[in-house]
């Protein structure tokens, strides 16, 4: 009879000890997967914080992957320094009107290596140069700063061709093309029956062109035939046709006008300027658009004689 309840204690006891096991057991449980839930909402907080913020590393920047935008914004570091998410970083990426531009944070111009014209200035946006992409040129001075470097490359042209004088007349739009529809309906009483009339009016403005300016130019004892250096008119087929007329040897050309398009040696597009309006950091009564649109459609009458 000892027997038994000696047995029948230590099963009692087991029967206890097990239970207290599995508590134990499941309350670790039940705290591991709580962790685990706290861990995984922080890094899910984490992860929409850098999709949110998306700042760009030193690293990430030096990669041979990373390709530089476009357009940077020069920007205070003070602006995300209290951010988690950006410590350590040198700045942001952001899209504007679909256009990518990073936003470099001012302590770290000289480090990146990019020279920016005329000088790197806190909340300034610079455009790449077309032709050099290590510079980046303010935007606001752009479309001058590339005027007069097409000026300066006709005459140029001019003056490698052995030309005795040259001119060079601007025509830039004055307006831009407008169009509107505009849908009239009436109705009309007549006896018991409604009937209802409508058309559409259709409205359109086209482009007016007037002279911008005008430049003449006389070159003396120019005999010094050379093929010119180009840059905004390299891929210009009037351009290069008129330089082979001049340097194969047999020219018979006196004088020759050429047209010139605007849009064919393009500052930028208006898809760079529109994401420039976006940022709205340019102090200026014209849109960068506007004054895009007005180069695009802006064209040069280059005329020369021999």
């Amino acid at each position: 009879m000892n027997t038994d309840k000696k047995k029948g204690s230590e099963i009692f006891s087991n029967l206890v000890q097990n239970t207290v096991d599995f508590g134990k057991k499941a309350a670790a449980n039940a705290k591991s997967g709580v962790a685990t839930m706290v861990e995984k909402s922080k890094a899910s907080n984490y992860e929409r914080r850098m999709k949110k913020y998306n700042p760009l590393f030193p690293e990430q920047f030096k990669s041979e992957g990373f390709k530089l935008p476009n357009i940077i914004m020069i920007v205070d570091d003070a602006v995300r320094r209290d951010i988690d998410v950006c410590e350590g970083a040198i700045g942001w990426l952001q899209k504007e009107a679909d256009t990518e531009i990073l936003c470099l944070y001012d302590e770290f111009i000289k480090e990146s290596g990019i020279c920016f014209i005329p000088t790197a200035t806190c909340d300034t946006i610079y455009c790449v140069d077309s032709f050099d992409r290590t510079r980046f040129i303010n935007a606001e001075s752009i479309f001058s700063l590339a005027h007069n470097e097409r000026m300066a490359e006709l005459k140029h042209i001019a003056h490698c061709l052995g030309a005795k004088r040259c001119s060079i007349e601007i025509y830039e739009a004055s307006s831009d093309v407008l169009s509107s529809k505009q849908s009239v309906s009436c109705s009309e009483k007549l006896g018991k029956n409604s009937v209802k009339e409508g058309y559409e009016q259709s409205n359109s403005q086209a482009h007016s062109n007037h002279r911008n300016g005008h430049i003449e130019i006389e070159f003396q004892d120019n005999n010094n035939l050379r093929v010119p250096t180009l840059k905004w008119f390299a891929f210009d087929n009037n351009i290069k046709y008129l330089i082979e007329m001049c340097c194969n040897g047999t020219r018979v050309v006196k004088t020759e006008t050429l047209e010139l398009s605007g849009s064919s040696s393009a500052t930028m597009s208006r898809k760079t300027a529109c994401a420039i309006d976006a940022l709205g950091k340019i102090k200026s009564s014209i849109s960068m658009d506007s004054k895009a649109a007005k180069e695009h459609h802006s064209k040069l009458y280059f005329h020369i004689e021999f």
